[in-house]
């Protein structure tokens, strides 16, 4: 039980604060992080749901929920695209030979 509390403290405050972010950045990267952050804690809610027996996925694939397979891959997903994102301005920098920011 600790466990859950812990996970859905801790994800609520995570999510709060993105969302709190949201509001002051338009930058893309960032945008994707915050992205990832609140489907992140999304898949935490789906997945303590599950976890009590309640299962609200409508499609499946064989005997999986879809959202099951979905939902874990996401986050990561989105972390990933910022990461490209910021990966492209840096080497889009450097090319220009515009002075980097540390």
């Amino acid at each position: 039980m600790i466990f859950i509390a812990s996970r859905l403290a801790l994800g609520a405050l995570a999510t709060f604060l993105a969302i709190m972010l949201w509001s002051r950045t338009r930058d893309t990267a960032w945008m994707l992080v915050i992205v990832g952050i609140v489907t992140s804690y999304a898949e935490s809610i789906y997945s303590i749901m599950r976890l009590f027996g309640m299962d609200i996925g409508v499609l499946s694939i064989g005997s999986m929920s879809l959202l099951s397979i979905l939902l874990p891959c996401l986050p990561l997903a989105f972390f990933t695209a910022a990461l490209a994102v910021m990966v492209a301005r840096k080497y889009r920098r450097s090319k220009t030979g515009l002075k980097e920011d540390t």
